[in-house]
């Protein structure tokens, strides 16, 4: 671990116990199964902001699902947010029982939607859970999410694109979300020349000039997504550089689409599995996280200055 992460982590004391409850399940008129959700909170605390994290679309059944992304959600929920995790429709976990559902297989729209009905209800959500009832700060909601789930956020922080089933834009942007986190999130569309493109024609559409909620955005060096274009890593700052300020871009250094293995312990497709980046992104972006929620917080302005001063950074980190 970097002493830069080290000090990142160090602004939220000693980590606490973990309470994770699984499932809650949400019934929702019209969509065809019920909307499922990992909930993971620290046992002790009140006042507790809220991180909506949305799951990739990766090779494995379980990683892309609420079973997903423990190394940030456990991580998180330790320094003090509730963290929740739908599965969405698009989890290869559904994918029998929603194979002929409108929108598949990536369901880009009901993605984001999910967000929003999971805080429409939060009442549900917290009565659920146990020894929770009480202990939230709504009014303090973010949203991460990692690869296909990066798009998901980007449309809950004020991106748009234009659905190509129907020609409309897709206004999706939540305003209970405060600030967001998008992990190797997919970039410009006019660049797009790899063979997933024609798969998801909606990427070609995206626009950034829109998605004015703050953001921190994490791109690897070495996540080169030939898949979707011959651009190079930097199609993925393309959510900083795009959008809007205030926007923040911690570019990792040797990182590669899993950035280290957020996706899970071990995980099998992390083709750059490194625990010491994996713990410096879940702190550093803990730190953004709670300065965004929390104005006043220096914990960002900290773990940015121990990375300027670490001689050997896990990356770098600009604004705007």
């Amino acid at each position: 671990m970097t002493a830069s992460a080290g000090l990142a982590d160090h602004a939220f004391g000693s980590p606490a116990p973990v309470l994770s409850y699984t499932p809650v399940v949400l019934p929702v008129p019209g969509r065809p199964v019920d909307l499922r959700i990992r909930v993971s909170a620290p046992a002790t605390g009140t006042d507790l902001p809220v991180v909506l994290l949305s799951h990739g679309h990766g090779p494995s059944h379980h990683l892309s699902s609420l079973h997903g992304y423990a190394p940030l959600a456990h991580h998180w929920a330790s320094r003090g947010f509730v963290v929740v995790q739908p599965t969405h429709l698009s989890s290869r976990t559904l994918t029998d029982l929603v194979a002929d559902a409108p929108g598949g297989p990536f369901f880009l729209t009901s993605r984001a939607q999910d967000m929003t009905h999971i805080l429409d209800r939060f009442d549900a959500v917290e009565s659920a859970v146990p020894q929770l009832a009480g202990r939230v700060d709504r009014t303090r909601v973010a949203v991460a999410g990692h690869s296909l789930g990066g798009f998901t956020a980007s449309l809950l922080l004020g991106a748009e694109f234009t659905d190509p089933d129907t020609g409309e834009v897709a206004h999706l942007a939540e305003p209970r979300i405060a600030a967001g986190v998008l992990l190797a999130a997919p970039g410009r569309g006019d660049v797009l020349n790899g063979p997933m493109a024609d798969q998801l024609p909606a990427f070609r559409s995206i626009d950034f000039s829109s998605m004015t909620t703050p953001a921190l955005v994490v791109a690897g060096d070495k996540d080169d997504s030939r898949h979707f274009t011959d651009m190079g890593p930097q199609w993925h700052a393309d959510p900083y550089t795009l959008a809007p300020a205030p926007k923040t871009l911690l570019t990792l250094f040797d990182a590669e689409h899993g950035l280290g293995g957020i996706a899970g312990h071990d995980a099998a497709e992390t083709t750059d599995e490194n625990p010491a980046r994996v713990a410096a992104l879940a702190q550093l972006s803990a730190a953004y996280l709670r300065t965004r929620l929390r104005p006043g917080d220096d914990a960002w302005r900290a773990a940015c200055e121990a990375l300027a001063a670490d001689p050997a950074p896990v990356g770098r980190v600009e604004s705007k």
